[in-house]
């Protein structure tokens, strides 16, 4: 699992660091910072964090093994 931010997007509403703070902080009152790396044990905070952002910054880049746990379904839905 690899993140990504758009930080032109980014409001700094915080949410995210509040969410999952070992991924995402503050830095200053805008400024995100945050591990596009996330340790596998963060997934489920990180979803949340994804799914409460109000402005979209956040995006999952699935990678292999990700791909291969998602159901054939889910699969065809890319």
């Amino acid at each position: 699992m690899r993140l990504v931010v758009d930080l032109n997007r980014c409001q700094g509403y915080a949410q995210c660091a509040f969410l999952a703070p070992d991924v995402f902080s503050m830095h200053g009152d805008e400024s995100l910072l945050y591990n596009p790396e996330a340790d596998e044990e963060q997934r489920e905070n990180v979803m949340r964090a994804v799914a409460a952002c109000p402005v979209g910054a956040i995006l999952i880049e699935l990678d292999e093994r990700d791909m291969s746990a998602l159901t054939p379904e889910a699969q065809g839905a890319r």
